[in-house]
């Protein structure tokens, strides 16, 4: 049995497949770079005695997700946890960006976490765990962050009902909506200019890891790490609206980040 992890080279794909190799599990692995995948791959088998996969994949492109789980179901691989990490975080004025652009954030974010998923349940163990990492940005509409916070809404919606889809099947499923996670210089660099607001609502990935593999542990539908973002997570659900969104509007009007 195998912990499936996509996105598993950036920050938060390798804190998770850390983790879970440190507590013993097999994994697979998937990201778009066959270098990137090997060098990780060599750098936990260095420390962990677990067997470890990997397979790239550009999850934008339909034929490369298909040759993907061709290479799985050829294999018999079955798969006892899913961990959903891959995303694009692209943010600013979507009168800014390019179709294309649009396009690659909407498929890496919504289609291909899907996609992915729907194959690999396919594949699944008896008991089977689905984590998904979502985002504090999907919580309430953002302006100038409209296609990430809709795309993040998104998946938490999905993954919400696919909880009580699969609940009799023996499938766990949980979404995990973190705050900021500190792993490229981009990212600590916007924690750093939101102030006591960016401090208090970002987390270590070791941290993000951890409370959401308990969660999805119990099978809770909502994971939302850390107690500031718990008090946010509750005030963006009653504060109204108009308030929320003009105070985003203001907050963000000039900000903009084009990671991928």
């Amino acid at each position: 049995m195998f912990t499936f992890i996509s996105g598993a080279t950036g920050g938060l794909g390798k804190a998770y497949a850390e983790y879970c190799a440190k507590s013993g599990y097999d994994l697979f692995l998937t990201a778009r770079s066959e270098e990137r995948l090997s060098a990780l791959k060599d750098a936990i088998s260095a420390k962990y005695n677990v067997n470890i996969e990997y397979f790239p994949c550009q999850l934008t492109d339909d034929a490369s997700r298909k040759e993907l789980i061709a290479h799985i179901e050829e294999k018999g691989f079955k798969f006892d946890r899913i961990i959903n990490v891959a995303g694009v975080d692209t943010q600013k004025a979507f009168i800014n960006y390019t179709q294309e652009k649009v396009l690659f954030q909407i498929r890496v974010n919504c289609e291909a976490t899907l996609m992915l998923t729907h194959g690999l349940l396919k594949n699944r163990a008896e008991k089977t765990e689905v984590l998904t990492v979502g985002s504090m940005s999907g919580v309430s509409p953002m302006p100038y962050f409209a296609i990430y916070s809709a795309s993040k809404a998104f998946l938490a919606s999905f993954f919400t009902s696919l909880h009580y889809e699969l609940k009799k099947d023996g499938v766990k499923v949980t979404t995990v909506l973190p705050g900021g996670i500190p792993t490229r210089p981009d990212i600590i660099e916007e924690i750093k200019k939101q102030g006591l607001g960016g401090k208090l609502s970002s987390h270590p990935a070791e941290f993000v890891v951890k409370k959401s593999l308990k969660a999805v542990k119990k099978n809770k539908i909502i994971c939302v790490p850390g107690a500031f973002n718990k008090f946010l997570y509750c005030m963006m659900k009653i504060a109204p609206k108009r308030i929320v969104l003009s105070f985003i509007a203001k907050r963000w009007v000039n900000h903009g980040k084009d990671a991928f």
